[in-house]
């Protein structure tokens, strides 16, 4: 299956993508994973990338999608691929489905992940992170340290970072309801959009997003 995963902050799209493209036996395409791999092999789009990263600007479009087209090219993605964090605008959309278009394939779904604004804020501002291991992450609801404050694992401190405060929270789902949501539109006009809410365990949601996507395909 070829297949985006679109969804706000906080959805949980990295970990679903990854579940759901172990079961699926397909590569996890993620935007993250693109930029880190080409800046680190030093590629011509990851330098380019990096200079943009550097002055604290935005990648401009055409260089994220020539990441995504290189690395759809790769053989283990002729098959099939989940991708998660591109397209991320209307204008990656178009690129990718005329990068399709041009190897005769087309998407079979579009993975909306619903989950509400509230819960987003809960999720994400509620995290708290070991200031000696990054790895070492809690949620003060969710999943609590034994000693608040202080990670299990080490000892180690735990705090807030600038990135999950509730306001910069709300200034990502902002970007998001701006740039990423008209996509789900596009590709609802397609056909391909499957919605499904992403509140639950993560088993869960896995199980209720392979139904939704086995319906699609039938």
């Amino acid at each position: 299956m070829r297949i985006v995963l679109v969804g706000p902050p906080g959805a949980g799209k990295g970990t679903q993508a990854a579940y759901l493209a172990e079961k699926l036996s397909i590569p996890h395409i993620s935007t993250g994973d693109l930029f880190r791999a080409n800046i680190s092999q030093g590629t011509s789009l990851g330098k380019q990338a990096q200079e943009y990263m550097r002055a604290g600007q935005l990648v401009p479009d055409e260089v994220t999608i020539g990441m995504a087209e290189d690395r759809l090219d790769q053989p283990d993605a002729e098959q099939g691929f989940l991708l998660d964090g591109f397209p991320r605008n209307q204008i990656q959309a178009e690129a990718l489905d005329a990068y399709l278009a041009e190897h005769g394939v087309s998407l079979d779904a579009v993975l909306d992940l619903e989950v509400p604004e509230s819960e987003v804020i809960k999720r994400i501002a509620g995290r708290r992170t070991c200031r000696n291991d990054s790895s070492h992450t809690f949620h003060v609801e969710y999943k609590p340290s034994k000693v608040p404050g202080v990670c299990d694992t080490c000892g180690g401190e735990l705090y807030q970072r600038e990135d999950d405060s509730e306001e910069t929270v709300r200034k990502r789902l902002e970007v998001y309801h701006r740039e990423t949501e008209p996509i789900i539109d596009y590709y609802k006009a397609k056909g391909l959009v499957v919605t499904i809410s992403a509140l639950g365990k993560v088993a869960e949601v896995t199980q209720r997003a392979m139904d939704a996507l086995a319906a699609k395909a039938a």
